[in-house]
């Protein structure tokens, strides 16, 4: 599990960091859902706040409640996790960072709900620990990545199916086009080792620079994609090509 450097404490955005981080679950399966609440409502700092059968639940609810996290399912009936993802970040001022948990790592519905926003993704599988310290890791704005996993689904999904390959433009004599091409070499170097998952403590360490200049750098990068998080900028640059899955 790789998740950036985040500042500031475990909590809502603009919250305080004292107060526990208010999570969502969207899950066809009750017995899934109560599992899930069992686990998180067991942490000091973490509790649930709300329970969704499908995606038409989930987004109404959510635009209520305003939680800090939503764990979401990706295949419900209905309004999947893919199209409820896409309503509640496109929709909402300040939406909240969505978890996907997925049975399958190797899914383009996970592929498809990245592009929609989410932060990252989980297994179902994952163990209690696991589960809880991503709620954490995606409160604080950081984003859970899987680099094995989303090079993998980058390179089934990323230029066919469901997602649309090379959206923000093409190789150029080896130079990106499109925002990515925007970039500073020090900004594409930085984009690279954040796709190969490695945390702003290790890109500091990777570059021999301190971790606040990476997080500048981080910066920028989000800025000139015009992307939310990690995730999003990750993959821009599969889907660009500046980053080649294989």
């Amino acid at each position: 599990m790789n998740g950036s450097n985040g500042s500031g404490g475990v909590g809502a955005p603009g919250g305080s960091a004292d107060a526990p981080v208010r999570v969502v679950i969207a899950d066809d399966e009750r017995l899934v859902r109560m599992g899930l609440r069992v686990v998180i409502d067991a942490e000091p700092d973490l509790t649930v706040v709300g329970e969704a059968a499908d995606g038409a639940e989930v987004v109404p609810l959510v635009r209520e409640l305003r939680p800090d996290v939503v764990l979401m399912d990706v295949r419900m009936p209905g309004i999947d996790g893919i199209r409820a993802t896409e309503q509640l970040v496109g929709g909402m001022a300040e939406p909240p960072r969505i978890l996907v948990v997925t049975t399958f790592e190797h899914d383009d519905h996970v592929y498809d709900a990245l592009r929609a926003g989410a932060a990252g993704f989980l297994l179902k599988r994952a163990r209690a620990e696991e589960m809880v310290q991503a709620v954490r890791l995606i409160a604080r704005g950081d984003s859970l990545l899987f680099p094995a996993a989303v090079r993998e689904l980058a390179l089934r999904y990323g230029s066919s199916g469901g997602a649309s390959g090379g959206r923000d433009g093409s190789r150029d004599g080896g130079r990106a086009q499109g925002p990515v091409g925007r970039l500073t070499e020090r900004e594409g170097q930085v984009l690279r080792l954040m796709a190969a998952g490695l945390n702003n403590a290790e890109i500091a360490a990777k570059l021999v620079v301190s971790q606040e200049t990476v997080k500048t750098h981080v910066g920028s990068v989000l800025a000139k994609l015009g992307a939310r998080d990690r995730t999003q900028a990750v993959i821009t640059a599969y889907e660009s090509g500046f980053v080649l899955p294989g």
